[in-house]
């Protein structure tokens, strides 16, 4: 009878082990089909991302690098694209390149290297004698004096204004660009009032001020080692360029004529001021921050001063 009563306990006992057993292996099926559809579903995710235009590439991991500080690197990455491309600087540049070779090609030259007297009537140059016509005070920088003067402006504000211009786009990178070629032209008209003016450098100077700005206040979030790299180039480029603004202005040969190097200290001091404030101002609105409505009203301020000059005050009248 023993026996008998524990074959009948020992039945159910079996069915029972014999369930928890069914149970496991259909749980460790079920756990090993959901970690291959997890595996399945990342690994299209990541084809999908790896055929994503948007997705951020190793060009952007290079550009927060030399252009944000640390702590908005992080955002940039996140969120960064090529829509819109940088299409500010580009048609800037090639619109420069094409005014140019215009003057150099198709108008006569007794040489194209220099370009010495023959862009004089272009009606894009600033000339004192001319000052009525506003537009001059902006289309100067549609000019250039020479291959040499082009060939800097071009490779500078395309090396620093497409990265810039990536982080930041066009409408912030192209407000310090022109706000630099205003600064430049008024500022020719006070401080060199009877001097002709060519050449994009007051745009290119106020992307290098703004852009040096940045990386001196935020030097120790820059990487020290690229934030000196990074000043070091722009001293060597501003010193090489300034030397040649200098030869253009007080050494110019005997058959030309002498251009205007204001425009190069003008542009630097606009970027130093709004372009440091736009450029800072990567994940934050910029119509909120203090900083930038102070730097629009002082340059505002310099502006008017420079247009009650021009029509009451200038030798050039």
């Amino acid at each position: 009878m023993k026996d008998a009563d524990d074959k009948v306990e020992g039945g159910p006992r079996i069915m029972a082990a014999a369930h928890d057993l069914e149970m496991e292996e259909d749980v460790n099926l079920n756990m090993d089909r959901e970690m291959k559809e997890e595996l399945e579903e990342e690994k299209m995710r990541e084809d999908r991302e790896g055929k994503d235009p948007f997705k951020p590439k190793k060009v952007h991991r290079i550009v927060s690098r030399w252009m944000l500080p640390e702590p908005v690197r992080r955002t940039y990455l996140e969120r960064a694209n090529c829509l819109p491309p940088p299409v500010f600087i580009i048609s800037i540049s090639i619109a420069e390149l094409a005014v140019f070779i215009y003057y150099a090609v198709w108008k006569p030259q007794k040489q194209w290297i220099t370009l010495d007297t023959g862009i004089l009537e272009s009606p894009f140059i600033y000339s004192p004698e001319k000052r009525e016509e506003a537009w001059r005070f902006i289309s100067y920088m549609l000019v250039h004096a020479g291959v040499q003067h082009i060939l800097g402006n071009l490779v500078m504000q395309l090396t620093l204004g497409i990265p810039l211009e990536m982080v930041h786009k066009g409408l912030r990178v192209g407000l310090v660009y022109l706000a630099g070629v205003i600064a430049g032209s008024l500022a020719s008209s006070i401080f060199d009032p009877l001097r002709f003016l060519v050449g994009a450098s007051g745009g290119v100077y106020a992307l290098m001020g703004g852009y040096f700005m940045n990386v001196l206040v935020n030097f120790r979030e820059m990487i020290p080692a690229f934030g000196i790299i990074r000043l070091l180039i722009i001293v060597l480029i501003i010193a090489s360029d300034m030397g040649f603004a200098l030869y253009r202005r007080f050494f110019v040969p005997a058959n030309g004529s002498p251009v205007s190097f204001a425009a190069h200290i003008a542009g630097c001091f606009a970027g130093m001021s709004i372009g440091y404030t736009v450029f800072s101002c990567f994940d934050k609105a910029l119509l909120k921050d203090p900083r930038f409505w102070i730097a629009i009203a002082a340059y505002l301020a310099c502006v008017l001063f420079a247009v009650f000059f021009n029509i009451f005050l200038s030798p050039a009248n």
